[in-house]
């Protein structure tokens, strides 16, 4: 047998072995590693936490630092997060090992049923760098209600969805993608998960399409254990007789094979953190509000700290279903 189709078989095999997974425990590990961080002032660093919701539950959770930790709520999206503090002149060091074992499940439509008006609004109203109703998406909604089956809102979101994943590459190439930014993926039609998905959103909610932004961790099927390099983010759009549907275009782009998959539903590979952009976790913040928010943000002396912490993420398979 070629080479190339073993290749294509065993490829196909670990896929389908990967998406069959009803549902994952997983043990996930965020540290926050030593940093070169004022002393002279009070230092604080926002973590945020695991999602107790979302096709996920929480079953052990543990958080190992030499400094006290709070547990905060930001209030528009209700995401928490853990607020760790060192007073001024303290030379402790600013290190965090927080752990949860996951139960993670595949997440389809959640069913029908209403939105809040303060829901609807949330859900419908621009973001910073997600605009609505803007100039530049005209074209594009153009074409996308060109190619649309009928004038419904469930025929519009699979008309945005698949225009997103046909016409947006996924690829990190020199600087400018990586914002979430509408404007940017318009403009370049390429970038990560939070180009296409800021898209979305853009051109859902220009046409009456709640639609909300979810960050966490990518968890890979392929193995049972390792580092985990960064985050991944996806979104779920409402119709009322379906509820809250899921669609990840960016991983779509990338897998094609999966476009139908990911339209609709999301399979246990992921972990979910918070909900949201342009978020205040602190007085401070409001100033600046986080564009989203998956790493630690970080306030010296009750202002923003513009430097980066580094991080490390890992996990541990511990059964699948």
């Amino acid at each position: 047998m070629p080479i190339a189709l073993i290749l294509a078989l065993c490829l196909f095999a670990v896929s389908a072995m990967a998406s069959s997974q009803e549902s994952r425990e997983i043990q996930f590990t965020y540290e926050v590693l030593p940093q070169d961080l004022p002393s002279g002032e009070a230092v604080d660093i926002f973590i945020p936490m695991p999602a107790r919701s979302g096709g996920q539950h929480i079953r052990v959770e543990s958080l190992q630092s030499f400094v006290p930790a709070i547990l905060g709520v930001e209030e528009v999206y209700g995401n928490t997060f853990l607020r760790l503090h060192r007073p001024a002149n303290s030379t402790t060091p600013l290190t965090a090992t927080l752990s949860w074992i996951v139960e993670r499940e595949v997440v389809n439509a959640s069913g029908a049923g209403e939105l809040s008006t303060e829901q609807r609004e949330r859900y419908l109203a621009p973001n910073t760098l997600v605009p609505v109703d803007h100039e530049i998406l005209k074209p594009i909604l153009a074409e996308i209600r060109e190619r649309r089956i009928d004038d419904s809102p469930a025929a519009t979101a699979r008309a945005i969805y698949d225009w997103v994943v046909d016409n947006v590459e996924y690829k990190k190439v020199g600087t400018g993608w990586g914002n979430g930014d509408t404007f940017w993926a318009c403009n370049e039609r390429y970038g990560n998960c939070t180009d296409f998905h800021a898209l979305f959103i853009s051109l859902a909610r220009s046409e009456g399409i709640p639609a909300r932004f979810e960050i966490g961790f990518p968890i890979p099927q392929d193995r049972e254990s390792g580092d985990v390099g960064g985050y991944h983010c996806w979104v779920q759009f409402y119709l009322p007789e379906r509820g809250w549907v899921p669609i990840d275009a960016s991983e779509a782009a990338k897998h094609p094979e999966l476009r139908e998959q990911l339209y609709g539903g999301q399979p246990a590979d992921r972990i979910l953190f918070t909900t949201g952009r342009d978020l205040v976790v602190s007085e401070a913040g409001g100033e600046a509000p986080l564009n989203y928010f998956i790493y630690p943000y970080v306030e010296v002396g009750g202002k923003p700290w513009p430097g980066a912490v580094p991080t490390r993420f890992s996990f541990v398979e511990i059964s699948s279903s």
